[in-house]
């Protein structure tokens, strides 16, 4: 944890910092990311997780539209850019080590992209691993396969 963070552990709420700060103080992996959880904003359920670098977090929060980066295509990755199925970042925030992002979005349609609202469709009971939705769009159709 870095010393920003550690000292930030007992601040007042209401206590303001530089964004500029904070950003240089998150705790980046080695491969210069972090883990992103998106949630639904107003229902609270969890859609998925993605990584963003710097430079992902900075476009997110300057223009509110959610970019990742894509650890398979080794670029950034707005969300939506190929399905059309786009996130509206409502509300970011940092944990209190400053190793993993929460934002708060409301998701157009799947956020899946087998074409379920969320990736979390696996469920896993006792010795078992049950499919728990199905998909909201054929994935072949939201990605113009096929």
């Amino acid at each position: 944890m870095s010393e920003s963070f550690k000292t930030l552990e007992r601040a007042p709420r209401d206590s303001q910092v530089p964004l500029s700060d904070i950003l240089a103080a998150i705790g980046f992996n080695a491969d210069g990311l972090i883990p992103a959880i998106a949630q639904q904003h107003d229902s609270g359920e969890v859609l998925m997780m993605a990584w963003m670098n710097r430079e992902a977090l900075e476009q997110t929060l300057r223009t509110g539209r959610v970019c990742y980066w894509s650890r398979s295509r080794g670029k950034l990755w707005r969300k939506g850019e190929s399905s059309g199925q786009q996130q509206r970042l409502k509300a970011a925030a940092l944990d209190c080590d400053g190793d993993t992002l929460l934002l708060q979005v409301d998701q157009t349609g799947p956020a899946c992209h087998s074409g379920r609202r969320s990736c979390f469709y696996v469920a896993l009971e006792g010795d078992q691993a049950r499919i728990s939705s199905d998909p909201l769009i054929d994935p072949d159709t939201l990605y113009g396969k096929g």
